[in-house]
């Protein structure tokens, strides 16, 4: 049935554990509540991308099987460290990498095929972010495969994407949890679905140290953020932040069935709320 106000799900940046976006979904599913607006960043952006197409739940767990696995992370930059210790002879640009993105692109163009932003049967918006101003970025056409990726461009793993003469990284540096996006595009209700970071412990390795770092400061710019735009009052915005229980780590792909689980209690908790407010909408 349709909604007597406009609803947005907004997916934030929280790589592995986005996929509790499924489990939410789910609970929508069941009580008949549709969704009119999706924005995704960062890894939220995958799942915001299916949704938009119109597949299922149910089908995107099975597509995620296939799409986002450990291996994606495990594609080694051979050049990286030389580019580290010698960068001019070795031709370091702007930016620098570890991984090599040729499997990440390949698992996307298979998920997304040639659809673009005009095949989707739910308004989508997609966020990334300039990498040389820190501009939010937010994508609405062409290839949904391309934004995707542009969007989880996490800094110093994925190289950033060229895309309309910019230089494109992931959504998390400008908003880990894009609720402005949603309020722009008039939605009235706001189910913000963001996720903060589980330390990694002890910081006994390079890689360690780069995303300890990235998660205190992502974690602190998601609760400036949904601070901000919580006051702003432009819509009701209904907090989702999930109580994993247990650490989740970026690429802990094997504990996804755990992850949408708890997506799923903690869709059921906002469930009653959710309902009030459409009711007296």
């Amino acid at each position: 049935m349709s909604n007597a106000r406009k609803i947005a799900l907004v997916i934030g940046w929280g790589s592995v554990k986005c996929a509790a976006a499924l489990g939410v979904l789910r609970v929508l599913h069941r009580a008949g509540i549709q969704i009119d607006l999706l924005v995704g960043g960062g890894g939220g952006s995958i799942y915001a991308g299916l949704a938009a197409l119109g597949h299922t739940a149910d089908e995107i767990v099975e597509m995620n099987a296939r799409l986002w696995t450990r291996e994606v992370t495990e594609q080694p930059n051979r050049l990286a460290p030389l580019q580290l210790l010698f960068p001019r002879q070795f031709k370091a640009r702007e930016f620098f990498y570890l991984r090599g993105d040729r499997l990440v692109n390949q698992r996307l163009q298979a998920a997304f095929g040639e659809r673009t932003f005009a095949d989707c049967t739910i308004p989508l918006f997609i966020t990334a972010t300039d990498y040389l101003t820190g501009e939010q970025v937010t994508l609405t056409d062409g290839p949904l495969w391309e934004a995707v990726r542009a969007s989880i461009a996490l800094p110093l793993v994925f190289a950033p994407v060229r895309r309309g003469g910019r230089l494109l990284a992931d959504g998390y540096l400008s908003d880990p949890l894009p609720v402005g996006v949603a309020m722009r595009e008039g939605a009235q209700i706001i189910l913000a679905l963001g996720f903060e970071s589980t330390p990694i412990l002890p910081l006994d390795t390079f890689g360690k140290f780069v995303f300890h770092i990235q998660s205190v400061m992502t974690d602190n710019l998601l609760k400036a953020s949904y601070s901000f735009h919580n006051m702003a009052h432009h819509a009701e915005v209904l907090p989702i932040f999930p109580d994993f229980e247990r650490p989740i780590h970026q690429f802990d792909t094997q504990a996804v069935p755990h992850i949408i689980e708890v997506g799923e209690r903690a869709g059921e908790k906002i469930l009653p709320a959710l309902q009030r407010l459409l009711e007296g909408g």
